[in-house]
Formats: C-alpha cells, structure tokens, sequence
C-alpha cells in the first residue's frame, strides 16, 4: 500500500520504519532528514500553508492513507482537508485534537465529564488579577500557555520560578502574549505517559514510558522537549504501582469517550501524561500523537503491522490485538551543544554499522547523510537501547556513543540504576 507520512523528526522516522517494513513510504518533511529520505519512494517539502500541494501529491501517488505526526500541524486544517478530498487518515480532526492544542479545552472536558485525575486550575485574562491570584495564595502553581509549546512553556513555582515575583511576571508575559495563562495547582510524583490507538471508541494502550523532559542530569536545568525515555519489558514501570496503571487506562479512556460524546470523535494516537504520588493520579496533559520521545521506544517494540493499525483507526474496526516485544527500552537523545539555551549548529559522524538487534538510531531534527549529519537548534539523533532490564538497555547506549562523533551533549543518566532507584525510593 501507499503511505503518506507527515513529520520529519525522531518519532516519524520510527514511524517511517515501521511503514517501511510491508508498504511504500511517501513523505512531507519538514527537514531533509536522511533515513526518511532514504526510505521515502517520493517525498516533498513542507509549507505552511501548503495543503493543497500535499492534497496533489497524495492524488497523484494513490495514497491509500495518511498519518500525521506533529503536533504543530494537527493543529491546522491538513487533515480535515485530506479527508474532505477523499483521502483517508488516521489522525485526529483538527477539533479533536484541541485536546492537546487547547489546556483550556483540555480542562473543560474533564470538568464537564468529572474524569478523575484533575487538577484545581484557573484560567486568567486579566494580568492585575493573575497577579494579585498568585500573591495572595498559599499554594504554588505551574504556569502554562493555552497552546502548543514544545515542552518548554510550562514553568513550575518553586523549579524554574524561585518566587512569587518570577510567577508573576511570567504569568503576566502569556497574558501579554496570548491573552490569557492557565494556572494549575502544582503536582509533586512521577510523571509518565500512556499512549494508546483509538478509532474512537475502542482504545488499545501501548506500554507505559517515562520521559526525561530537564535538559541536564538528575533532572536539572529547563524543561526540554524531552531528553531520552524509558519503557520496562512487563509495560509498566517499577515505579508504578498497577492500580495507578489502571487508573490511568481507565482515565484515557474516559477522554475518548467524552470526545465522542462531545461531538469530535478522535481517531488516531492519543496519549496523557500522568503525575503519581504515593496516594493518587493526577491528569497532566493530553495528546493527540505520538509524544517524542516516548513514541519511538514503544514503536520500537511494536510487533502489529502499523499500517493496519492505521486502516483500523480509519474504519473505526480497531481491535484489542496490537502487540508488543516484552523488552525494555532506554532512549538518549543526542542534542547540540547549548540545546534549551543557546545552541549552537554543528556536525556530527556516525560510524557504520552502527545498529544491532539491541541498539536502534533514529534521526531527528538534522540533514545531510546517514553518516554526516548537519545539526539544527533542535534534538538531532535518539538512541535506543532494548534490553531485559531498563538498566542493561541504557548500558547498551553507553557502550556505543562513542560511534558518534563530534560537539552534542547527552544525558546519561537516564535509565540508570541509581536514577531508576531512586524514583522506586522516593515512592
């Protein structure tokens, strides 16, 4: 079959993959991302804006269906516009996916539908008021922007805001930019994600991940859009007790079913980000995608034909029979230097032969070759390590970041025994 990817980064470069091993591969990049372009029968160039041009070439290829990835571009009409040519996708309506591009719309949902795990929150328009909110309260918030922002708009009192002077003043700069701020009461835990298919109605979840979203080591620094995952071999995490796993299957599918109920069904990939503690589970956010980098480690061990999961979404006939490696995983991201702060382009070498059956590469936000990549300001190159144990997984990454050359920065602690022991301590 012929297949239209949308997307260009490390989440759609595993998704490519995944396309690539039974069907023809068509893509819209966004960058000229080698191992894309490599497995791409054709592809074009992205352009906001460009919907007709993409309509054209999936008419002219006989694209039998068309998934998009990005968040950025879910939110735009490119998928309402492929369906109303005829063109089937497995990805949500642009409505649909408001669920993740709308916190406002997000929280009204699970309000009106009293789905457990929310969160007090309260929406501003007026900067006086937001202000004076946050002074004369005894809670500390995390301040957030209505819409997208990459995973790096959301700050934290008492993490990335030091007092309630810095809360202020950034709550009154999304004001000022956007017209109004959410402010949520803030969580202490483990934040984690599920991910699940849904033609909306059945829902499949994929196993649990937790992603490494500080840029530097022991969970420092400013938020990234995601610095390496982790996922463990029983699809849970050892962190996890497994009524909170349920809870949160159970909190996931009460969303589709609200989404439904309220009018704009959501087929595609859907994931929430989860915050538990020793008594509870709070909703963070809702997605309407794969997350990334979480998405490339379960893709990594998805077993299932992905392109029939995707003309099962399309014709709401998805089954309970996708399935998964029972291995765990450790994922890295290689970012340039100064990423999150001031980074700075360069170039990186990558050996030959690099992969193995227990250490996959992908390629994100780069250009040039498969073995001479071009940097931009954004994550460049993921590597996953699959292993029995999440500790043996991250080994495999060390063992082989030597085979990558050149000026980046990597966390290594993640999936670490002493980072993972420490979150099963501290629950």
């Amino acid at each position: 079959m012929n297949i239209l990817l949308v997307g260009s980064g490390g989440r759609e470069d595993a998704i490519a993959r995944k396309i690539n091993e039974k069907d023809t591969l068509y893509s819209v990049l966004l960058n000229e991302n080698p191992s894309i372009m490599r497995m791409s029968h054709k592809y074009i160039m992205y352009e906001r804006d460009s919907d007709e041009k993409i309509v054209e070439f999936a008419q002219k290829n006989n694209i039998d269906i068309a998934f998009i990835g990005p968040d950025d571009i879910l939110n735009t009409d490119l998928n309402d516009t492929l369906l109303k040519n005829h063109i089937p996708t497995a990805s949500p309506s642009r409505n649909a996916a408001r669920i993740e591009t709308s916190k406002e719309y997000m929280r009204y949902i699970m309000n009106k539908y009293n789905i457990d795990g929310n969160i007090p929150n309260y929406i501003f328009t007026d900067a006086d008021e937001a202000g004076n909110f946050i002074k004369n309260s005894s809670k500390e918030y995390a301040i957030k922007p209505i819409g997208l922002t990459g995973g790096k708009g959301v700050m934290v009192m008492g993490i990335q805001l030091k007092d309630k002077n810095e809360a202020i003043e950034y709550a009154i700069s999304i004001i000022n930019k956007d017209g109004k701020v959410l402010l949520e009461e803030k969580q202490i835990g483990e934040e984690f994600s599920l991910q699940a298919f849904t033609d909306g109605k059945t829902v499949v979840h994929a196993p649990i991940a937790q992603d490494y979203k500080r840029l530097y080591e022991n969970d420092l620094g400013p938020n990234t859009g995601g610095m390496g995952s982790i996922t463990d071999r029983d699809f849970s995490l050892p962190f996890i007790r497994p009524d909170q796993k349920e809870n949160a299957m159970r909190i996931l599918n009460d969303i589709v079913n609200a989404l439904r109920e309220e009018g704009n069904p959501f087929s595609g990939v859907i994931y929430g980000q989860f915050m538990a503690d020793k008594n509870s589970l709070k909703v963070i956010e809702i997605n309407s995608r794969f997350a990334d980098p979480e998405g490339i480690n379960v893709l990594t061990l998805l077993k299932t034909n992905i392109v029939d999961i995707f003309l099962d979404i399309y014709s709401k006939t998805l089954k309970n029979n996708i399935k998964f490696n029972s291995m765990a995983t450790a994922l890295k991201y290689i970012v340039p230097s100064g990423y999150g702060i001031d980074p700075v382009e360069t170039e990186l070498l990558i050996e030959n032969n690099i992969e193995s059956d227990n250490l996959k590469l992908y390629y994100a936000a780069v250009s040039g070759t498969m073995n001479r990549v071009r940097t931009s300001h954004s994550r460049s190159l993921a590597l996953i390590g699959i292993a029995k144990s999440i500790y043996e997984a991250s080994d495999i990454v060390e063992q082989n970041i030597h085979k990558i050359s050149g000026n980046y920065y990597i966390r290594h602690d993640i999936g670490s025994r002493e980072m993972v022991g420490s979150k099963i301590k501290n629950l």
